[in-house]
């Protein structure tokens, strides 16, 4: 079913303003519905207070919304129960946590894909200085796609943690994750995906993927910044160190020990964002609305009208995938000659077409390909239409002509 994009515009406030932005950049941040601000606001002015400490009526209406929100998340991506969900400030925190905590020791050996976002690789390459565990880069194939015949070659018992990108930010492509993490199970692997850009975009359920461990952020996905999500199978949360410590994660204490609380709260170390959990929730009711499938369908409607109008377009080259079913809403492309950064700056003020430019935190990727201005990432969600993706590859065109000039 095609999305009813005008019902939805009129749900965003900045796209109801009187010269609305073109808003191409959604795999840095989305925006945020009404539905969503309401929920917010809903928390400071009627009931702002802790939760799960004082037995007040405030009280108890902030720890029963900050219940129900973390529910809200288990059933949107199907976990087994509420306790494997923990609130984090976003997908990085909840990598760190795991990297932290997991236990890995020196001659153990974490893969990653070579398209990682520095999240999915600063963790492991500052273990590997402190720990002497291994990290190991799985290359891709030349058009960016997952290369599975070097992933099983890298595949052995001293392989403790396969911690891939699900959907790439770089290029949108979505990896093999029910393969990759079969294979790793009977290596004796556990698996973490950065669900960060897929989560938005198309359907994730925990148990039918069978992962170990998945993180996500609530400001991709129609929520508010600094809230985000770990899930775990609980009994690799039970064993998983601590590393942040304090108020909530404890039941008591004397001058000389401590006794832990349970899951999710040993994790969740001081007050929390409340209003950001209340929030998120919001943001996966609208998204569960609006409908994952349709979502998803929409986004590639979008991407190939993109790729469509730019191919006339000499010297311009995109990354990953050609075929745009692949790549979800996401088109990242460097045009030869021409700088990125001057390109997004003059869409943006010609024509209000917001993009990003640059390495999009994946620098790694760049650098070894000699990228050093990285590349245009135009990346749609629910609410861009397809009289926006023809101004863009209008503006886009003009622009190129312009500094060739």
């Amino acid at each position: 079913m095609a999305l009813k994009v005008d019902r939805i515009r009129a749900d965003f406030p900045i796209l109801n303003s009187e010269k609305p932005p073109i808003y191409f950049d959604n795999a840095c941040m989305t925006l945020r519905p009404q539905q969503v601000i309401d929920k917010i606001n809903e928390y400071y002015v009627e009931y702002p207070g802790c939760a799960g400490r004082s037995l007040h009526r405030i009280a108890r209406a902030v720890t029963e919304n900050y219940s129900r929100a973390r529910d809200n998340v288990r059933r949107f991506f199907n976990a087994g129960q509420s306790e494997e969900i923990i609130f984090t400030r976003n997908t990085t925190e909840a990598i760190n946590l795991v990297s932290r905590g997991l236990g890995l020791k020196k001659g153990d050996i974490v893969l990653t894909t070579d398209r990682e976002h520095n999240s999915n690789l600063m963790p492991w390459l500052m273990l590997s200085e402190r720990s002497g565990v291994s990290h190991k880069v799985v290359g891709s194939n030349p058009d960016n796609s997952f290369n599975m015949d070097n992933f099983e070659k890298m595949m052995d018992r001293n392989v403790k943690l396969v911690s891939m990108v699900h959907t790439s930010n770089l290029d949108g492509y979505t990896i093999p994750a029910e393969k990759i993490i079969k294979i790793a199970h009977d290596h004796g692997a556990l698996v973490m995906l950065d669900g960060a850009q897929s989560a938005p975009h198309k359907k994730v359920d925990l148990k039918k993927l069978d992962v170990d461990l998945f993180a996500c952020s609530g400001h991709k996905m129609l929520g508010p910044s600094g809230i985000g999500m770990l899930y775990g199978k609980s009994e690799i949360l039970e064993k998983l160190d601590i590393y942040n410590a304090g108020g909530d994660t404890v039941v008591d204490t004397t001058y000389s020990g401590y006794k832990l609380a349970g899951l999710p709260e040993r994790f969740e170390a001081g007050l929390q964002d409340y209003a950001g959990a209340i929030g998120f929730s919001a943001a996966l009711d609208y998204i569960r609305s609006v409908g994952l499938e349709d979502i998803a369908r929409h986004e590639f409607k979008l991407n190939r009208l993109m790729t469509e109008g730019v191919k006339s377009i000499e010297g311009l080259k995109i990354i990953g995938p050609l075929d745009p079913s692949e790549r979800s809403g996401v088109m990242s492309f460097t045009v030869d000659g021409v700088s990125p950064h001057d390109i997004v700056m003059l869409l943006d003020q010609s024509s209000s077409v917001m993009m990003r430019s640059g390495a999009h935190c994946a620098h790694s990727w760049f650098n070894s390909r000699g990228l050093k201005d990285g590349s245009v990432r135009a990346s749609v969600y629910i609410y861009n239409t397809e009289d926006e993706v023809r101004v863009f590859v209008e503006s886009l065109k003009k622009a190129v002509d312009f500094f060739r000039k």
